[in-house]
């Protein structure tokens, strides 16, 4: 099913049913981007016991986390 039809079959769905499908696709988005960083600290800390992590400042950290969010989210 490509993106269109499923963008046309929402929009036959009933408010309340449109509503249902966003919440729960707010609840999915929000379980892969916690499974997303639990990976990142993960390969972090692995990096640092294996002594091939970079050093980094607060703002090179927030800077990559901000290029990492999704283009809606962005300022």
């Amino acid at each position: 099913m490509s993106f269109n039809e499923v963008l046309e079959a929402v929009d036959h769905l009933s408010l309340t049913e449109q509503e249902s499908l966003i919440e729960i696709s707010r609840r999915w988005l929000a379980e892969k981007r916690q499974a997303e960083l639990v990976k990142d600290v993960q390969e972090a800390r692995k990096e640092f016991r294996l002594g091939v992590a970079e050093e980094s400042t607060v703002d090179d950290i927030m800077a990559e986390m901000m290029e990492k969010r999704p283009s809606y989210l962005r300022q």
